[in-house]
């Protein structure tokens, strides 16, 4: 019987949670783990009423308890999670199993309570972090709410005007006396329009990292040097352009027309922000191992909540028609796909500065001077020309057998293969869309190319991604002309790809 007692005594003092032995309310047995729990030396909490150790919470679930020990058989009445009260007064998050046992001297409660604060901890920044997800889940619902939006109403002013002149023109032309003059002036509200369709979706592009880049090192300094002109007319008279560039500037790799389009946006918001005149100063210089790029103007600046969402799309505090709010998240995208980060700093009343870093580059190169070619014109080659699009595969055969191509059309990859396995002469050029429905254009160019190893491929796309590496560059000896083109540009790209 006393081995019993001494190994009793020992499993109560080695379990890792705190065990009481309660008679009646009152604390009769107490290992030290329940000392070290509720504060108190073990042999002070033996004696003590159970409700020292009770909150307001525990107290009303207690007092259940004790409805259900009165008429209840001997064993477990269940587990309870609730708070408990150290001797000091805190209070903590607790679990406990009850039992009850018969003894010789009547029965007990034996009370298993483990301190679960790391538990709840842990649950609590779950939630946190559930709560923290859908609120970003939500913005982001927002952002493309608003981008879609954004999208919707650009592009439907643009279609208003494009389908309204392209009526105006009808008209005219099927008049008993069509004023020609007239007939090309509508003409250049279409084209107008149909640009600035082209300039908003290469900004979307941007924003995404979907445009096409072409990078190379740059000398920032000498491209902002050669910029300063076109900045120049783009601020205004009324605006002062300071450049500082920083001493032996790295060269960075990026597209200069990328860079060229995000200096232009920084210095059309920097206008906006000064009507009545001010100054823009862009610096450079390096940190760390980056290259800096700072554009601050002396502007009217932004409220915290503004300069917050400034680098979203479509976001704009300016009034309707006066900017499309795609120039800071072109900005965003430029950077991004350059492998660079971008922050902004705003005060009201103080102006704005845009800081850029961008990863150093590789030494500097001679820029490539390539000409025009001195003649677009075909000289009978015979090019497979592959669109889904109906109307703008009537379009390129057109132009190209105008040029003096021999064209061959086909609406998607299987029939681009299928006359080409019927054609008995040369296919010199495959002209193919890299998107289209049952085989992307580079599927397509394998096939053909594995069968006609002489056969050249100019790509033509508006979303060029299955043909891109990684940051948006091209493959290695892929050609690309980017849509939508005109009549020149895909007489350009034709000419270039078959001449090597």
């Amino acid at each position: 019987m006393e081995w019993s007692e001494e190994l009793s005594s020992g499993l109560l003092q080695a379990a890792p949670d705190a065990i009481l032995v309660l008679d009646s309310g009152r604390i009769v047995l107490a290992n030290d783990r329940a000392g070290q729990m509720y504060g108190w030396p073990t042999a002070e909490l033996v004696g003590q009423s159970v409700e020292v150790l009770l909150t307001d919470d525990s107290r009303a679930v207690l007092q259940e308890r004790r409805r259900l020990m009165a008429g209840a058989e001997a064993g477990s009445i269940g587990r309870i999670v609730t708070t408990a009260r150290r001797r000091d007064g805190s209070e903590f998050p607790c679990e406990s199993s009850t039992t009850l046992v018969d003894t010789a001297k009547g029965r007990v409660a034996v009370a298993v309570v483990r301190d679960i604060t790391e538990r709840v901890h842990a649950e609590q920044e779950k939630a946190r972090l559930r709560a923290e997800a859908q609120a970003h889940r939500n913005q982001r619902l927002e952002s493309l709410g608003q981008l879609a939006g954004g999208i919707a109403h650009d592009f439907n002013n643009m279609l208003g005007v494009i389908l309204n002149y392209a009526n105006f023109v009808i008209e005219e032309a099927e008049a008993d006396e069509p004023d020609v003059a007239m007939i090309a002036s509508d003409a250049k509200q279409v084209v107008r329009a149909g640009r600035r369709g082209t300039d908003l979706t290469h900004q979307l592009l941007a924003f995404a990292r979907r445009e096409v880049v072409r990078p190379q090192p740059v000398d920032l300094n000498a491209l902002i040097t050669g910029a300063q002109d076109l900045l120049r007319r783009t601020l205004g008279e009324h605006i002062h352009l300071i450049f500082r560039p920083g001493p032996d500037l790295p060269t960075v790799t990026c597209d200069p027309s990328q860079i060229e389009q995000m200096l232009v946006n920084l210095a059309l918001n920097a206008r906006d922000a000064m009507p009545s005149g001010g100054q823009l100063v862009i610096d450079t210089g390096v940190l760390d191992t980056q290259v800096r790029l700072r554009v601050g103007d002396s502007g009217r600046g932004m409220p915290a909540d503004v300069a917050e969402r400034a680098f979203e799309p479509f976001y704009t505090t300016k009034g309707s028609g006066e900017a499309t709010g795609l120039g800071l998240a072109t900005v965003y995208g430029i950077v991004t796909q350059a492998g660079g980060e971008v922050t902004l700093t705003s005060e009201v009343g103080l102006g704005t500065t845009i800081t850029v870093l961008l990863p150093a580059g590789a030494a500097a190169t001679e820029p490539e001077t390539r000409g025009e070619p001195a003649a677009t014109a075909g000289r009978g080659e015979t090019l497979l020309v592959a669109e889904d699009e109906d109307a703008l595969r009537d379009v390129a055969g057109r132009i190209l057998t105008g040029a003096g191509y021999r064209v061959l059309l086909a609406e998607g990859g299987a029939q681009a293969l299928e006359l080409a396995a019927h054609h008995e002469g040369d296919i010199d050029l495959l002209v193919s869309d890299v998107v289209m429905p049952g085989m992307l254009g580079k599927e397509l160019a394998e096939r053909l190319v594995g069968v006609r190893p002489g056969t050249r491929v100019l790509y033509m796309s508006g979303y060029a991604q299955p043909v891109l590496a990684s940051q948006g560059t091209l493959d290695p000896g892929v050609a690309l002309l980017e849509k939508p083109f005109t009549a020149g540009d895909l007489l350009t790209a034709v000419r270039r790809r078959l001449d090597g």
